[in-house]
């Protein structure tokens, strides 16, 4: 399991905030922590318009960007506190540009998001790195994933697919958990969840269906400023939420043989039962249900599922009340 927390916009443009969240997230046991290399004038223009309108500070999300920047220098800070951390350092480029000032730090693999599966520009420039790629597909249909995958292929990039839902936050009816089987089934390769819903379950339950990557938004507060806050994990969530999976994960890696009960042996000597009187039975009383009870241990008498065996039959021997039925206490006629 590959367990990816995205500090994404959280960090507001602050270099302090960004490394309080590689500080924050380390201690969760996350695998990797995630960030997002905006530089507006290589992705964006005035023209684009705000995904939400909340900001009061940027005239337009070109603003935002702008706000949203890191120096290269920064930017190898926060590389360098990830591997002090010992988390991976992961990144989503925007542009190409980004992808330079990306393998400038060194990054081991690539986050695609939602929104450049299509970009086969960004992705051929990705291509030529040679490093895997995690393709997020919250706005891809099958036969737009379908492009992508023989475009990576054709250039033979290692990569990996999340099932995603672009919508912030996530509402339980458009998951789509049903997609990561469907994922693993058409393409054979890692598939994995990226969520929006800030809840703990929603990754617990991709987890139980395959999933082998989860990546999540987190910030330390739902009631911090910025467009992916109400979408986003806290910290004390995401420490849970870690532990849970990994759990689940380690199940899931050690498949029951259900057909096999041999260690339970001994505890099974403890917690079934022998069949016993339940009453002062004389000689030749035949036995009817309402005469027995089960008693703890076993093979101290008939075992208990026999009972249907012995009904009908005349006793032997006098039995006083909560005696063990035994063999001997049986007339076989």
């Amino acid at each position: 399991m590959f367990i990816i927390a995205e500090v994404g916009q959280a960090h507001e443009g602050s270099l302090g905030m960004a490394l309080s969240y590689i500080d924050a997230l380390a201690e969760t046991g996350v695998d990797a922590v995630k960030f997002q290399v905006h530089i507006a004038e290589a992705e964006s223009s005035i023209y684009e318009p705000f995904r939400i309108k909340f900001s009061e500070q940027d005239k337009t999300r070109f603003d935002y960007w702008k706000r949203m920047q890191f120096t290269p220098e920064e930017w190898k800070i926060l590389k360098d506190r990830c591997a002090e951390k010992k988390v991976e350092f992961l990144a989503s480029p925007f542009s190409n540009k980004a992808v330079d000032l990306l393998e400038e730090l060194g990054v081991e693999r690539y986050k695609i998001g939602s929104g450049e599966v299509n970009n086969f520009l960004l992705l051929e420039k990705i291509a030529n790195t040679g490093k895997p790629v995690i393709l997020s597909s919250g706005m891809s249909s099958f036969s737009e994933l379908d492009s992508t995958v023989e475009f990576l292929k054709e250039r033979k990039v290692p990569y990996s697919i999340l099932q995603c839902t672009t919508a912030y936050p996530t509402q339980p009816e458009q998951y789509g958990l049903n997609v990561i089987p469907e994922l693993r089934e058409r393409y054979k390769v890692e598939v994995g969840y990226s969520d929006h819903s800030a809840k703990k379950e929603t990754c617990i339950a991709a987890t139980t269906l395959g999933a082998e990557i989860l990546e999540f938004h987190a910030v330390f507060s739902r009631k911090s400023f910025g467009p992916d806050a109400t979408s986003s994990l806290e910290i004390d969530e995401i420490t849970e939420l870690v532990s849970s999976v990994r759990n689940i994960s380690k199940a899931l890696m050690n498949p029951v043989d259900k057909s096999d009960n041999r260690e339970y042996e001994k505890l099974k000597s403890i917690f079934e039962k022998s069949l016993a009187v339940n009453k002062n039975l004389r000689k030749g009383h035949i036995l009817k249900f309402e005469d027995m009870e089960a008693k703890k241990p076993k093979d101290k008498g008939i075992d208990a599922k026999e009972f249907r065996e012995v009904m009908g039959k005349k006793l032997k021997n006098n039995l006083n009340k909560w005696d063990f039925l035994k063999e001997k206490d049986i007339l076989n006629e």
